[in-house]
């Protein structure tokens, strides 16, 4: 994954003011996403109501299963840029605890659940490939997505490193009924817009510095945590602050870190 860059810290008195007063009332709690359930197809019978969401687009079939795009209204489209990582990384822990393997199609994803399925689609040279994502990252503000060695071959981004890319969540669907009568639908798939969110506000190679931010932060009244992360041998220790159950609402604590004086913030998913 990206490393991250240690930014100077900028702590003013007028930047404590605005936060405090901005972000008052931010109070967060967990909510946890809804497992994955399977529909069975039984004759007679009409799929539950949470999984009649009709597929409007081309399918993807992944080890004899297909796969659709989500329609916007309940889905996930990003543009961005995508980065990848490999050796360094091939064969340590991810954030879901799997086993990171370069040879998979994985990815690393900052805010969308564990497991999500996207069809990622280089903008460039119109590649495509599909993805799972078990992993937190890339650790850079303005990059959108860390690939597998893997994918990233398969998109043709190796020698470049980066891509311009489109990410779409994908669900999986069953079809119900034979012959003319058979409808598919999508099988319930997760809440995109809601999760446990931080803003980064810094990453450091000395742990006195991400302390003596994190204190500041908490003297702001709001709460903020160290976690450490290792890249190429060296630990670093960021720096985040807890953003709320929401998108929306962990976009707006971004955006106001950022006017006060945290340009590099942005939004992680637990």
């Amino acid at each position: 994954m990206t490393s991250p860059q240690p930014p100077t810290i900028r702590i003013r008195l007028a930047a404590s003011f605005l936060i405090a007063m901005l972000l008052a009332g931010c109070a967060p709690k967990i909510i946890r996403s809804t497992p994955h359930r399977t529909v069975l197809t039984v004759p007679g019978k009409q799929p539950p109501p949470d999984a009649l969401v009709h597929p409007t687009q081309r399918p993807y079939n992944i080890a004899g299963k297909s796969y659709y795009p989500i329609p916007s209204a309940k889905g996930y489209t990003e543009a961005g840029v995508a980065s990848w990582y490999g050796h360094d990384f091939h064969g340590r822990k991810t954030s879901n605890g799997e086993t990171y393997n370069m040879y998979d199609w994985t990815a690393a994803h900052k805010t969308l659940p564990m497991n999500t399925t996207l069809l990622v689609k280089n903008l460039d040279n119109g590649r495509e490939a599909v993805v799972r994502v078990n992993d937190r990252g890339p650790f850079a503000k303005g990059r959108l997505i860390d690939v597998s060695y893997n994918v990233a071959r398969q998109l043709e981004i190796i020698k470049n490193g980066t891509a311009r890319v489109r990410l779409t969540a994908l669900a999986e669907a069953v079809s119900h009924g034979s012959g003319s009568k058979t409808i598919t639908r999508l099988l319930p798939f997760q809440d995109f817009s809601h999760g446990e969110y931080f803003v980064q506000v810094g990453a450091f190679s000395d742990k006195t510095n991400s302390k003596r931010l994190q204190d500041q932060i908490s003297r702001w009244g709001k709460n903020a945590v160290t976690v450490t992360h290792e890249y190429g041998g060296q630990l670093f220790y960021r720096v985040q602050v807890q953003a709320g159950t929401s998108m929306d609402e962990a976009k707006r604590m971004e955006r106001v870190l950022a006017e006060a004086g945290f340009p590099e913030a942005f939004v992680l998913a637990r």
